[in-house]
C-alpha cells in the first residue's frame, strides 16, 4: 500500500524483507487495525499513521512519562515486531520512532537500503539472547567471609575478645576484595566462553534491579547474536555456569530469543525528534 501524502505523521515500527510480508494481522499501535505495509526495493517497511500531536510538543511531552498511556503502545509496538520476527528477519525501531512525511522515511530507506538488506541477510538464521548477571551481594560476601573464617577459625578462638574482632574485621575486608576480583575473573571468563557460540557480543547498560529481587546488583547485561544451530548448545552451557555460580550468589538470567535491537545499525534516520 502506497502511504497518503496527508498522512501527520508514520510511526514506524521495523524493517523486515519484502519477500517474506503479504499482510499482518497483528493489531496495530492505535487498537485492533493492524500495521501497513509498503515496500522499498527489497525492504518492507512496517507502519501506522499517527498524529504528529501525540508524540510532539509539550503535551506529549507528558504523555510520554505517563506509563499508563506509554505502557499498552509499547506492548503493541513489541508485538508487531514480533509478528514480523517470526515471518522475516527483521530490523527493529525503537517505540517513539515517527516520520513526518512518506518522502522522507523513504529518502532514508533509499540511502541505507544496501545497509538495511545486508543487515537483513546477516540475521537471517540468528537470534539475539539476553544474558545479565545478578548478585546478592550479601549472600557473596558471607560466602567469601566464610570460607576464609574456615581456614583461620582455630587460631581465632585462642585470641582475646577485642583482638579477635579486630582480626575478624581484617577477614572481611579481604574477603571483600577477593569478592571484587573474583566477580572481575568470572565475567571475563564467562564472556569469552559465551563468545564461542555467537557470531557477535555486545555489553549492554547495567540498570538498576527492580521487583524486589534478593539479586540487588545486576552485573553485566549482556546481548549475544546466536546462529540458530548454536543456541541448544549456548542455553546449556548457561545453564551449567548458572548453576555453579548460583553457590556464591550470582545468578544467571538468560532469555530469549529477542528482536535483534542491539545489533541494528543505526540508520542517521531524519526521524521526528
Amino acid at each position: 500500500m502506497e502511504p497518503p501524502e496527508t498522512l501527520h505523521g508514520l510511526y514506524l515500527y521495523c524493517l523486515a524483507r519484502s519477500d517474506r510480508l503479504e499482510s499482518l494481522e497483528v493489531a496495530g499501535l492505535n487498537g485492533p487495525q493492524p500495521p501497513l505495509l509498503t515496500r522499498v526495493g527489497e525492504i518492507a517497511a512496517v507502519w501506522t499513521p499517527v498524529l504528529l500531536a501525540e508524540f510532539c510538543g509539550p503535551d506529549a511531552d507528558s504523555r510520554l512519562q505517563d506509563l499508563a498511556w506509554v505502557g499498552p503502545r509499547a506492548c503493541r509496538h513489541e508485538a508487531v515486531v514480533e509478528s514480523v520476527m517470526r515471518r522475516s528477519p527483521v530490523l527493529p525501531l525503537r517505540f517513539g520512532t515517527i516520520f513526518s512525511s512518506w518522502a522522507r522515511l523513504e529518502g532514508v530507506l533509499l540511502a541505507h537500503h544496501a545497509a538495511i538488506a545486508r543487515f537483513l541477510t546477516r540475521v537471517a538464521d540468528q537470534e539475539e539472547w539476553a544474558v545479565k548477571g545478578l548478585l546478592d551481594r550479601p549472600m557473596a560476601k558471607q560466602e567469601f567471609y566464610s570460607r576464609k573464617l574456615a581456614l583461620e577459625g582455630p587460631h581465632l578462638a585462642s585470641l582475646a575478645p577485642g583482638r579477635r574482632y579486630f582480626q575478624e574485621s581484617r577477614l572481611r575486608s579481604e574477603a571483600d576484595k577477593e569478592l571484587g576480583r573474583w566477580l572481575s575473573t568470572v565475567c571475563r571468563n564467562l564472556a569469552r566462553d559465551l563468545r564461542n557460540f555467537a557470531a557477535d557480543l555486545r555489553e549492554r547498560q547495567v540498570r538498576p534491579v527492580t521487583g524486589g529481587s534478593q539479586y540487588q546488583e545486576m552485573i553485566f547485561n549482556w546481548a549475544f547474536m546466536i546462529p540458530k544451530e548454536a543456541v541448544p548448545d549456548f542455553k546449556t552451557r548457561i545453564e551449567a555456569a548458572g548453576a555453579r555460580l548460583a553457590r556464591t550468589g550470582l545468578v544467571l538470567d538468560c532469555t530469549g530469543p529477542w528482536p535483534p535491537y542491539s545489533f541494528s545499525p543505526a540508520l542517521s534516520a531524519e526521524a521526528v525528534p
